[in-house]
């Protein structure tokens, strides 16, 4: 259980509008006769955390957080209400629900959601947060969600298990993690319509495929450019050629690419023309190099150098850039070319690292320039200096 006192209004307030270091409280003390110094320090570090990643949370009053690994280990509300944008029924069961955040949006989406938590502690403070929050058709159950979904019948199942087992410590195969999945799926398709599982940006998708059964479609997360999870929504009678969904949420707006996993594409080729196109890390991921270049008409650097390249400025998933001049790399080439002192540098398919490279060539990090390290269709290694479009 929490500390209810927490709740008090003045003890809020403290909480709320607490500024400088917290480690300075540690030392002063708490100021709450039955409210320790550990518990405040809590809350006003999860809650600073919260800021961008759960401004829902940090914008409601007697909202009580978690311990900061709890909040790390969270959806953020863009990833959940991705989630929630994907589903929809009578009733889910989040069998792994944790702070609640993807149980919030889910709610949003479904008459009913039951938030299975072994933690008792923090499905108490889920459980209070859901009517901090105003949210009535949430029921929180402190137990296995594993073993209690098999007594029901849901129109989703949605599961995030933890990377972390008591015994191997930081895991990344499915049927490491904990509850194990791929060892239980079948019989969780019994008891639902469709199952949504998120896992770890790190996980193979190869794997992933070859560990789980019914997989309907993949969606390849990723925000400010960079994969956050994936998502794997699994039916009993799915198709053998699962949908591959890249979205990438940047300030601009949504980047998407869609295909399939086993659709075949033939890529075109030439050296550095006008345009440069830098897919986004969604698609990097993904895997699907051939099919950009034949589903957007773009022209790859080379077999290995994931870049594209044309001469007309297309509605590109990922950065866009006007190619100023290519250079060769060579130490005549360079010092007549670069005058520069200052760059963004990146590396595609190239034998030395961005670090290397900035020393070598005394290049600082930053300004308007991009130079694009590259080994090119000839098989040559050349710089590709760009501006921003």
């Amino acid at each position: 259980m929490f500390n209810q006192l927490l709740l008090n209004t003045e003890v809020q307030d403290f909480i709320r509008n607490f500024e400088g270091e917290v480690s300075k409280l540690a030392f002063a003390g708490s100021p709450f006769e039955k409210v320790t110094v550990q518990e405040l320090m809590q809350q006003i570090e999860s809650r600073k955390k919260a800021v961008k990643k759960l401004p829902t949370w940090f914008e409601t009053l007697n909202i009580l957080f978690p311990p900061k690994l709890n909040l790390e280990q969270t959806s953020s509300e863009i990833t959940a209400k991705y989630k929630a944008s994907l589903i929809s029924g009578n009733t889910i069961a989040d069998i792994t629900g944790g702070f609640g955040v993807d149980s919030f949006f889910f709610s949003e989406k479904f008459q009913t959601v039951h938030h299975f938590e072994t933690n008792e502690r923090l499905s108490k403070i889920a459980q209070h947060n859901f009517g901090a929050l105003g949210k009535e058709n949430i029921a929180c159950f402190s137990e296995d969600g594993l073993k209690a979904v098999l007594n029901n019948k849901y129109s989703t199942i949605y599961a995030d298990p933890s990377r972390r087992h008591e015994s191997k410590g930081k895991v990344f195969f499915l049927k490491d993690c904990q509850p194990n999945i791929p060892e239980n799926i079948s019989e969780l398709l019994n008891h639902c319509d469709q199952f949504l599982l998120k896992t770890s940006p790190m996980l193979d998708i190869t794997v992933g495929l070859s560990e789980l059964q019914g997989v309907s479609e993949i969606h390849i997360v990723a925000v400010d450019n960079e994969v956050k999870e994936l998502l794997w929504l699994l039916k009993k009678e799915a198709d053998a050629n699962p949908k591959i969904k890249t979205v990438n949420f940047t300030k601009f707006g949504t980047e998407k690419f869609n295909f399939e996993w086993n659709e075949s594409a033939t890529a075109k080729y030439s050296l550095p023309q006008k345009y440069l196109f830098e897919p986004n890390t969604a698609i990097l991921k993904s895997g699907a190099f051939d099919l950009v270049s034949e589903k957007l008409k773009l022209n790859k650097l080379h077999k290995n150098t994931h870049l594209f390249t044309y001469e007309t400025l297309v509605d590109f998933p990922g950065r866009s850039f006007f190619i100023e001049k290519t250079v060769p790399y060579s130490k005549s080439e360079m010092r007549a070319a670069l005058s520069f002192k200052k760059a963004n540098v990146a590396t595609r398919n190239f034998p030395e690292s961005v670090e290397t490279l900035r020393k070598k060539w005394k290049i600082a990090d930053g300004g308007d320039v991009y130079l694009f390290f590259v080994t090119n269709l000839e098989d040559k290694k050349e710089i590709i200096v760009c501006s921003k479009v």
